[in-house]
């Protein structure tokens, strides 16, 4: 049972995370500019600034959630990128009427998404994951008798 939860644990970190990868060396990264002038256009202060630190966010934040190292931290990363997200592009209800419907499906899928991060800052990475493993050596390691008491009882 606990294989086929490290399994399913593992193989749902690495569905979440394509996205917030693609977006990053996909769109963000090859076209800065561009984005930073949309996100200008959007009223985000400091566009390029941010945008640099949405980059790293989403790579940084995709590579924990995969790797399960630090996965509440990379999750609350991507959490924070989410919210901003949502809050300055898909604002569905400020949207022209011919566009409400994309931008709140855009919202909502959003919402879905910061589910997600909030499942993995509750929950963690599960079993089959760096998080998992380094938990089980402190246990291992705190259960271990110390070396000078052993060095006693002979």
């Amino acid at each position: 049972m606990n294989v086929m939860r490290g399994l399913v644990s593992l193989l749902g970190r690495l569905l979440i995370v394509p996205i917030f990868l693609l977006s990053a060396v996909g769109n963000k990264i090859p076209k800065f500019n561009a984005v930073a002038e949309s996100m200008a256009a959007e009223g985000v202060p400091a566009p390029k600034i941010l945008l640099g630190g949405a980059i790293a966010f989403l790579i940084l934040g995709s590579l924990s959630i995969a790797l399960g190292y630090r996965a509440r931290l990379g999750a609350v990363m991507l959490l924070a990128f989410l919210g901003a997200a949502t809050y300055y592009f898909h604002d569905f209800w400020a949207a022209a009427p011919e566009r409400q419907q994309e931008e709140l499906i855009a919202f909502m899928k959003n919402l879905s998404l910061m589910g997600a991060m909030l499942f993995i800052i509750a929950n963690g990475a599960g079993p089959m994951s760096l998080d998992s493993r380094n938990a089980a050596r402190r246990a291992a390691a705190s259960t271990a008798e110390p070396e000078h008491e052993r060095d006693d009882d002979e």
